[in-house]
């Protein structure tokens, strides 16, 4: 069956996630305002605690994915922790600054994450040659990757995610990006190991915002009937 994968924020997403049949996590910070950074090592233990397996994803600052051998070093730290923590897995991913695998980098953090899954994250999706880097990154260990194809949203890139597929290198393909319950049956049809969404809706924020920042208007949260909904079209 085709694995459940649900992006959250917190130890509350993370039981929604749990209730509603999700088959891990991926854990995150400011997912809506960045795109995900690296959750606090407070969030990582309140999730794990759930029961749920929790990714936690690791990077440390918004922008693009290129790191320096300083950052790489933090990075690696943030790995060490996470899994401590009783994280089952993490989420990385470094570029070159022209856009290929930073394989050396991507080695380091794998070598930081022992026996944890490994999961390459969409910046796989800037790549050039993503057969090409999908046989590197097999190369040197990574279970998976999260991919929407090249495309906005998973749904847009089915072509380029069936191309990953059927290369057939032993990493999993995980659809991810923009991906909404009554898309998944098409990620399945095309032989994807598992599907990837936020699950996110926004609720009113009980606080006032301030010189100093607070409010933003809304706060992001896990929707368990968007859960349900997912893992009923995974299911059939």
């Amino acid at each position: 069956m085709t694995a459940l994968e649900i992006a959250v924020q917190d130890a509350a997403g993370a039981a929604i996630a749990l209730a509603g049949g999700a088959d891990r996590v991926e854990l995150c910070a400011a997912l809506g305002v960045t795109g995900g950074l690296t959750p606090s090592p407070g969030t990582i233990a309140a999730a794990v605690a759930t029961g749920i397996d929790v990714h936690a994803l690791i990077r440390n600052r918004p922008g693009g994915f290129v790191y320096s051998p300083d950052e790489v070093a933090v990075l690696a730290d943030d790995v060490r922790r996470a899994v401590d923590l009783g994280a089952t897995g993490v989420v990385i991913g470094a570029l070159r600054p022209d856009g290929a695998l930073d394989a050396t980098a991507t080695a380091a953090l794998l070598d930081a994450a022992g026996d944890a899954d490994v999961t390459f994250h969409r910046a796989f999706d800037t790549v050039a040659d993503p057969v090409g880097t999908l046989e590197r990154l097999a190369d040197i260990g990574v279970l998976r990757v999260l991919t929407s194809g090249g495309a906005a949203r998973a749904g847009d890139g089915i072509d380029a995610l069936a191309a990953l597929v059927a290369a057939d290198t032993g990493v999993e393909i995980m659809a991810g990006g923009g991906v909404t319950p009554d898309a998944i049956g098409a990620l399945i049809a095309i032989g994807v190991d598992a599907v990837h969404l936020s699950a996110k809706t926004v609720v009113a924020d009980p606080g006032v915002t301030g010189p100093g920042g607070g409010s933003g208007g809304g706060l992001e949260v896990t929707d368990p009937a968007i859960v349900a909904a997912a893992r009923s079209y995974a299911k059939r």
